[in-house]
């Protein structure tokens, strides 16, 4: 079981209850400024990630990625994104292209463009690196919500993410003749 599987069952959300759960969510909606080095702040977003990845990937599995809308923006995003990374390789992610200091000195004024456009867009985020495989250990960088919706959408629109549901449906239908 990884670290995030781990942090989003066992001691997630759930068992906070109604007003736990509000309570974090309350303390997750505060300006980073607001806190130091919390350590169960950081739990408690790693745990909110988790769940957002989890709820994609079983999104993706189950409709095919092409007609997914992941934003009210998202013509605005695939163009820019395109049009400022239109060399980056999608399929599977250098994480250098992502965290390098070249990279987010490249990534900053991308993403600073969606302030006030796409809600929480700097927000931490899981993303694959190989857009072919779920969401592993591995798999995974945190990257910002922008960032996210960029590369996702690139990946559905130009069909990297039918693999994901392809698999899915095949399996789901050797399931039903069996």
């Amino acid at each position: 079981m990884s670290k995030f599987t781990a942090m989003a069952t066992g001691n997630g959300l759930a068992s906070l209850g109604v007003e736990g759960a509000n309570a974090a969510a309350h303390a997750l909606s505060l300006p980073a400024e607001a806190y130091g080095n919390d350590p169960q702040l950081e739990v408690m977003w790693a745990m909110k990630a988790y769940q957002h990845a989890e709820i994609y990937f079983n999104l993706i599995s189950s409709v095919d990625p092409k007609f997914l809308k992941l934003t009210k923006v998202d013509d605005k995003i695939y163009s820019a994104f395109r049009e400022e990374f239109g060399d980056l390789n999608i399929q599977v992610l250098d994480p250098e292209e992502l965290k390098s200091d070249k990279a987010k000195e490249e990534w900053r004024p991308f993403c600073n463009k969606f302030e006030g456009i796409v809600e929480d867009f700097n927000y931490g985020t899981l993303l694959r690196l190989d857009c072919q495989k779920d969401y592993t250990e591995e798999n995974t960088i945190f990257a910002t919500r922008i960032q996210f919706f960029a590369i996702e959408i690139a990946r559905n629109r130009e069909g990297y993410n039918s693999v994901i549901y392809n698999s899915n449906s095949k399996k789901q239908s050797t399931e039903k003749s069996s």
